[in-house]
Formats: structure tokens, sequence, C-alpha cells
């Protein structure tokens, strides 16, 4: 059996020959990200290696307060690692984000196990992997919205400032940014769903393929997921910004920008 297992792990380290080589092209460009590059290699393996001891042993002792725990982790790590990425935000549009994204994500999650798969809510085996994915998708999803959104407060200070002393609303001057984080938030997922099917075969659908399934399953399932996927950085991202942007002015309609010292102790 060890050797089974060794002869199938073995052709997957080759898969690490092409990280040396995304290494040496760094390290050729002199692209400071080398260290990282490996770093990230590194900890991606641990960490899935860690997760599939555990979800081996979950799925062959499946509880539901173990797969509530799993879900629990796994949302406090996706909205720490979207936190982390943006430590200029105030308390309160924190805790906005921090909501959005772990409801909509959970909600998303158990809409899809019973709704479309048509399994129970507490099922490891597809709870896990459908929340995965679309948890991880509405995480890049609000990076991305909220480094457009930061971006564009720091680079628009003067023109938001005079609007203000003019007396546009807050909401007037804020909420096209909104509108363009958005924008870019769906861009990566809108571009995937143009090209799938054609131009590439998505992972989710390859790994069913090679497991065995049916094309014609594979293709349902994965068509279900990208338009999950969709809807939940949508939600995700709309209820995010639109909820957490209200913290940015105050009662008098002045708007606090961030890393403004006003800003931080109203938003505290």
């Amino acid at each position: 059996m060890e050797s089974a297992l060794l002869a199938q792990i073995v052709p997957f380290l080759l898969a690490y020959v092409l990280l040396l080589m995304v290494g040496g092209v760094m390290k050729v460009c002199r692209i400071a990200q080398t260290r990282l590059l490996f770093m990230a290699g590194l900890r991606m393996t641990l960490q899935l290696i860690l997760a599939g001891f555990v979800l081996t042993w979950l799925f062959a002792h499946p509880h539901p307060l173990l797969t509530v725990a799993y879900l629990a982790i796994m949302t406090a790590f996706t909205i720490r690692t979207v936190l982390g990425r943006h430590p200029q935000l105030n308390r309160r549009f924190a805790c906005c984000v921090a909501c959005c994204l772990a409801c909509c994500g959970l909600l998303s999650t158990v809409f899809f196990v019973t709704c479309i798969a048509r399994q129970n809510a507490f099922d490891p085996q597809y709870v896990i992997p459908l929340g995965g994915m679309l948890m991880g998708n509405a995480m890049t999803g609000l990076s991305l919205a909220l480094k457009s959104f930061e971006t564009a407060l720091q680079g628009q200070q003067a023109r938001i400032r005079t609007l203000v002393n003019l007396g546009v609303r807050p909401q007037h001057i804020l909420f096209p940014l909104v509108r363009t984080a958005l924008e870019t938030a769906l861009l990566p997922t809108l571009n995937s769903m143009l090209g799938m099917g054609i131009v590439f075969l998505p992972g989710m659908m390859t790994g069913q393929i090679l497991a065995g399934a049916e094309p014609a399953t594979a293709i349902l399932y994965q068509g279900s997921i990208m338009m999950a996927i969709c809807a939940t950085v949508c939600l995700t991202v709309l209820s995010a910004l639109l909820w957490g942007y209200r913290s940015l002015w105050d009662a008098d309609m002045c708007i606090h920008l961030p890393g403004d010292a006003r800003q931080q102790k109203q938003g505290a």
C-alpha cells in the first residue's frame, strides 16, 4: 500500500519543477518576490497535506458539529485574510466586511448544497469543498473591491473634499466608487465564464472528469457553481461596501477618509 501511495505521489512532485522554473525567471528578472514564491509553495503544500488528513477523517466520521466547526474555522480564516490586507479600514467598516463575507458565503453554500446539489446541509463531502470554492472566490472578489475602493479614495481626496465643501451628499460622492469596485471584483469571474468550455476546462470539472464522472454531470455542476460564485461575489461585495461605506461620514455629512485620525476615532 505504501509503495502504491509513493507511486502516486512521485509524479505530482514533478509539478514543483514548474515552481523552480518560475523562481529562476524571477531571479533573472530581479523580481524581489522569490522568497515569497517559495514560502507560498511550501505553505500551500503543508496546508493541503493537513487538509487532506482532516478531510479524510471527517468524511469517514461525519457529524454536523464537526462540519460546522470546519466551516467556522474556514470562515474565520477568510475574514482574517481579507482584513489583514486592508488594515486601514475603520472598525465599523471591518465589522461590515466580516459580517457580509460570513453571511453571504455561508448562505450561498447552504442554498447550493440543499437546493441545487440536493444533499444534506451538514454533509461534509459537499458542504466543505463547495463552501471553500464560494468563500474563496468571495474573499478574492472582496479583496479586489476593497483595494479598488481604497485606491480611489486616496487618489481622489482633493475632489472628494471639494464636493463635500460644495454641499454634495456623501452618498452621491462615494457611490460611483462603490460601483467601480464592484465591477473590478466581478471582472475575473465574468472573464472566466466567457472563456469556460472553449478556452479552458475549470478545475472542478477537470477534477470530476479525472475522477471518472460523466462529462455531462461535471458540466452541470460546473455551470451551477460558476453562477453561484458570481452571485456570491456580487452579493458579498455589494453588501459589504454599501453597508461599510456609510461609516466614512458622520452626522454632519463630513467624509473621513482612511488614514484620517478623525475617521479612525469616528469608526471606532
